[in-house]
């Protein structure tokens, strides 16, 4: 193969996924460049499957890693791919429930209690596998990291810490995920020394943040979603736009909301690198207007665009997830001995991250996709929309 004048950097990895359509993601994902996923939340047993078909290759797609079933409080917010948890025992039980089946992580949720938190995050740790997800709305996001909570995704709970930073009282009570989401408008006004500390407690706890602010940005966007005109939107089958429609908030309250927090948050990553908070590239695809493969190259470039350098950027697709999921050995650098799930790019991502989306072929798993097979995976893909 011919590869003059072109680059080649690893696969990319989206460590935020809910890999509900197989069918029609699979196809773009791998023609977008990415190689592994975190799925974070489905049912445990077909999530297993799932992943066992990618990782044999009887199904087209990116490998997987998966958390199985989500832990949240009782009643769960999202029963079709959670599992109540009303007591602590209850809570180290289901760990230890997940953790025979074979799952990679465990996943905590919004709605636990804080002694349940604490105590799933106690078990998984005793368990040797990581606790991973939202920060709960019981639980302060620095008690959080210090307990042993691995990755904190989209940002939940630094709102908390914002509004605590400005004087304010906060309650550690359920009021809904978004209760303290006004707080994001008035980062500008936090003691930059403050937070700078506060930051500095997360990162010594080792744990690692999967900002996906491309949903904030996204959810801005719902009203292009509704009236289809939406880009890419030929990609959502019928089946993922009543899934967003479901989700999306019908008073328009949430779209303003977005529109109006999600600058700061993108600029609170930024903060969250300059402290040395390691961070990896999500999507939380399968939420509105989050797209497969096309959404991980938005969120790179929102990360760009809030002053992260190309080549963190990336790391924060590759070598950072691949190392945070154990990897490392085989993913995650383009390297002799590991696997050849790679990218050729037509540009150097190294200057502008918009060139990791110069695609003209992808390897996984050595099995090389060229531009023609790129083409006709997207014709696949968009067919299968219409199916």
């Amino acid at each position: 193969m011919d590869g003059a004048g072109l680059f080649l950097m690893p696969g990319l990895i989206d460590a935020h996924v809910h890999y509900f359509d197989p069918d029609g993601f699979g196809q773009l994902l791998v023609a977008n460049g990415v190689v592994l996923v975190r799925d974070m939340g489905s049912q445990t047993e077909q999530a297993l499957q799932l992943r066992e078909a990618l990782r044999q290759g009887s199904l087209l797609g990116p490998e997987m890693i998966t958390t199985g079933w989500v832990l949240d409080g009782e009643p769960a917010m999202i029963p079709q791919i959670s599992l109540g948890c009303a007591t602590v025992e209850l809570g180290r039980e289901r760990v230890r429930q997940q953790v025979r089946a074979g799952v990679d992580q465990i996943k905590v949720y919004s709605g636990l209690e804080r002694d349940v938190f604490l105590g799933i995050v106690d078990e998984a740790l005793r368990q040797g596998i990581k606790p991973v997800g939202h920060v709960p709305e019981a639980v302060y996001i620095e008690e959080a990291a210090e307990a042993g909570l691995r990755s904190c995704e989209h940002l939940f709970g630094f709102e908390k810490m914002i509004a605590r930073l400005l004087g304010e009282e906060v309650p550690l009570q359920k009021g809904g995920i978004g209760a303290y989401a006004p707080y994001w408008k008035r980062l500008p006004e936090v003691n930059r020394d403050g937070l700078c500390a506060a930051l500095k407690r997360v990162r010594d706890s080792g744990m690692v943040v999967c900002p996906t602010v491309v949903v904030f940005a996204s959810r801005g966007r719902a009203g292009e979603i509704q009236s289809g005109s939406y880009p890419l939107l030929e990609y959502a089958s019928p089946q993922v736009r009543a899934i967003w429609n479901m989700l999306m908030d019908p008073t328009g309250d949430d779209i303003e909301m977005s529109r109006s927090i999600w600058p700061q948050m993108q600029a609170f990553v930024y903060a969250l690198f300059q402290t040395g908070v390691p961070l990896m590239v999500g999507t939380d695809l399968m939420v509105p207007g989050i797209l497969p493969g096309f959404s991980l190259h938005q969120e790179m470039l929102l990360w760009q665009e809030a002053g992260i350098p190309p080549v963190d950027v990336l790391r924060g697709a590759t070598i950072i997830p691949a190392r945070f999921f154990g990897l490392e050995a085989s993913l995650g650098t383009v390297e002799t001995g590991k696997k050849a799930s790679m990218v050729l790019l037509r540009g150097n991502p190294l200057q502008d991250i918009r060139n990791a989306n110069k695609i003209a072929g992808v390897f996984l798993r050595g099995r090389f996709f060229s531009s023609e097979d790129r083409t006709k995976m997207m014709q696949e893909a968009k067919q299968h929309t219409l199916n």
